[in-house]
């Protein structure tokens, strides 16, 4: 019996080239569509604490570790006869079934993860702070972040396809789906007709919050806004042009003062 078949082999290492390839195209539109970005350049520089090429390493490393995961699973939970578990056969029912599950899950882990590393003082400290050396986020800096913090998020994904049921072709698409999520929440910029906010309330600017010096307690949501308005960490914003071109995350709460 195969270590890794093919179904899981791509599960695992296609949403990987999704996150390269659109990341690496809203990194190719950053010099195009200054006046669709959130952040300019100098700001990048000046709050930033990490370089991109030392966050372009890190994510790497985060990879391969996602990697040797997620191959494990599947190796555990696949059928003794080789198939990969569970061998329903998909209707269109089961697959809506199935991405909903999978959506909350996430949803709910990725949150409560989050917030909680941010309630704890230690674990911020040590575990999340090199996340929010991103003040000024971008595309490929969505999974920079420390390894256990790395760990946790993986494995987060990891019981969203083990518990919705999905299959390793569904996971791939699925995967593929919020890692496309994922690299937009981080990049830092608003397209026009980007169906990301047209179909979530959260998307850059909401995520933009969470990275501003003052905004880090607020909107910690993946796909639904319901935790953050749960427990009183949601927080609006209004996008505005910025005087010298591009767009200005504000949150509600801020009046004429700067982060």
């Amino acid at each position: 019996m195969a270590f890794v078949t093919s179904e899981e082999l791509l599960a695992t290492l296609v949403p990987i080239a999704v996150y390269w390839i659109y990341s690496g195209m809203y990194v190719m539109f950053e010099s195009r569509f200054e006046k669709y970005k959130l952040h300019s350049k100098k700001e990048e520089e000046e709050k930033n604490l990490v370089s991109r090429k030392e966050v372009f390493k890190a994510v790497l490393c985060h990879q391969v570790m996602s990697i040797a995961i997620n191959l494990f699973t599947y190796a555990v939970t696949r059928e003794k006869d080789g198939t990969a578990s569970p061998k329903k056969s998909l209707t269109l029912l089961l697959l809506a079934k199935q991405l909903v599950i999978a959506m909350v899950v996430i949803d709910t882990w990725s949150f409560f993860v989050h917030w909680y590393l941010h309630q704890n003082k230690f674990l911020y400290k040590h575990l999340h702070v090199p996340h929010h050396r991103l003040v000024v986020p971008y595309s490929f800096g969505g999974q920079y972040m420390h390894p256990i913090e790395g760990f946790l998020d993986t494995m987060g994904g990891t019981l969203a396809v083990l518990l919705s049921g999905m299959s390793p072709r569904t996971a791939m698409f699925f995967s593929s789906f919020t890692i496309l999520k994922l690299v937009d929440d981080h990049c830092g910029m608003k397209l026009p007709g980007n169906p990301f906010y047209l179909f979530f309330n959260n998307n850059s600017a909401y995520h933009d919050v969470h990275h501003q010096l003052y905004g880090t307690k607020y909107n910690f949501s993946v796909y639904f806004d319901i935790w953050d308005r749960i427990l009183g960490t949601y927080m609006p914003y209004s996008l505005e042009k910025r005087p010298d071109g591009g767009l200005e995350v504000r949150r509600a709460d801020q009046e004429h003062k700067k982060d």
